[in-house]
């Protein structure tokens, strides 16, 4: 899987990446000796549809049980505070598994994890109605049951980027990350419009069941259709044996730790993940307390809806430099100058905006800008360290789940002391302003894991 990414590497050397002669002849030799291959076009097509699919199931899933919450709380009793925990143990087992996930796709291949993965997830949901109503204490266990959700779902992300690092051309690597992160905007839509149908007409248990199936048949599809069937199954003395580090993984991660584009990366994803989620949250209350009139879907909807052409534009324009022979660096500074700086302005001019359309616009524009972190630093991981880029991803996601849940706290306590949203905006675009400049600063596009 290793040898692969060295191949990357040689090419990268021919599109903007200055190596030194010895650099090259190792990554030379690398190359001879590889025994991968990067996906064809015929099979990057395929794969990148395919994923397109288990991302947005990922965010259906993820998305069912807030859009359930409030009916599921009125029928058994619940309160606020114990819906919140409910919720929130999501948030505890994903956090586990981001860095975890990502080692072991690493060495076994970002591909297989995501199969486990996905099994595992869909039958949790599938099954989370039946064991909540044959439950004397239905709360303990669909606590449970959203915990699990989050340990399998840690995964998923690390060991896409996994998988990206070994199976795509660098030049390729932007569009298909973005095409295929575009999933969890339209899972969101999906599950919004059909999920709130099926409550009202079915009750919730119905909307599990639209998730969690469909996720069961993604990973039947996957294992059957692309990774054809027994061979690829995963055994526990192979899982155990990916846990144990070598020698030389140690000190390749003292290495890796000790440079300074890595925390670069780190840093921006970390701030840009943070405000993201900060926005999201706080998002549908600033529209229900600035325009109490203005309808839910509306503002629910739209930014959805212009996420996605943004996410694939990016990609598409960031590909294309890269390939015109624009420096790679360069290219993934410039999408994360649209992602943070770009999507500021337009944040902080919500602080300005006069009428809820323009709120609309602002909003809108600001998470559609955001998409290009896809092409930047998301994509930077795998330039930097192809060999490790799932476990080092794991460690960027974990610390911006950590950091968005930090932010959503203390722009509660802005909002509670001085009933003032223009704090929270300047917030956002002060974090962000932060983690671009360390991304410019330090940002680079050279391998440092060999």
């Amino acid at each position: 899987m290793a040898h692969a990414v060295h191949d990357g590497s040689l090419k990268n050397s021919t599109m903007g990446f200055k190596h030194s002669d010895e650099r090259q002849l190792v990554l030379a030799n690398a190359t001879t000796n590889s025994n991968a291959k990067f996906w064809s076009k015929f099979e990057a097509k395929s794969w990148i549809a395919f994923l397109f699919v288990g991302t947005c199931l990922v965010y259906c899933v993820r998305v069912t049980l807030p859009i359930c919450i409030a009916t599921m709380a009125e029928q058994f009793g619940w309160d606020k505070t114990q819906s919140g925990i409910v919720l929130g143990s999501f948030f505890w087992g994903y956090c586990l598994t981001q860095i975890i996930g990502g080692h072991i796709s690493d060495r076994l291949g970002g591909d297989k994890i995501l199969l486990l993965s996905a099994t595992s997830w869909g039958s949790v949901i599938t099954l989370t109605p039946l064991i909540v109503h044959w439950s004397s204490t239905p709360i303990l266990f669909l606590t449970l049951s959203r915990f699990l959700m989050g340990l399998f779902q840690g995964v998923f992300f690390p060991s896409l980027s996994s998988l990206f690092s070994n199976r795509v051309r660098e030049s390729e690597r932007a569009f298909t990350s973005s095409a295929v992160c575009t999933g969890s905007q339209v899972g969101t839509l999906i599950i919004g419009a059909f999920g709130s149908v099926l409550l009202d007409w079915f009750g919730w248990e119905s909307v599990f069941y639209f998730s969690g199936i469909p996720s069961i048949l993604w990973a039947y599809c996957m294992w059957k259709y692309f990774l054809k069937g027994e061979d690829q199954i995963i055994s526990l003395e192979s899982l155990g044996n990916s846990l144990v580090n070598s020698k030389d993984d140690k000190v390749a991660w003292r290495k890796l730790f000790k440079s300074a584009p890595v925390w670069g990366v780190i840093v921006a994803h970390v701030c840009i993940s943070g405000t993201f989620f900060c926005l999201l949250s706080w998002m549908p209350t600033f529209f229900h307390d600035s325009f109490p009139e203005s309808k839910g879907w509306i503002f629910n909807v739209v930014p959805w809806a212009v996420a996605v052409p943004f996410s694939l534009f990016g990609g598409i324009l960031t590909d294309h430099l890269v390939k015109l022979g624009f420096d790679t660096a360069k290219v993934r500074k410039l999408m994360q100058v649209i992602a943070m700086g770009l999507s500021s302005i337009f944040t902080a001019l919500l602080s300005y905006s006069g009428s809820y359309y323009q709120s609309l616009l602002c909003i809108s524009a600001s998470l559609g800008l955001q998409t290009f972190s896809h092409s930047g630093v998301s994509v930077n991981v795998q330039d930097l360290a192809p060999s490790c880029a799932g476990v080092l991803f794991g460690v960027m996601n974990t610390g911006g789940a950590l950091f968005g849940v930090a932010l959503v706290y203390f722009a509660g306590y802005l909002i509670e002391t001085s009933g003032s949203w223009p704090s929270v905006f300047s917030l956002i675009s002060i974090v962000n302003t932060f983690g671009l400049s360390i991304f410019i600063i330090f940002g680079q596009a050279t391998r440092v894991d060999i």
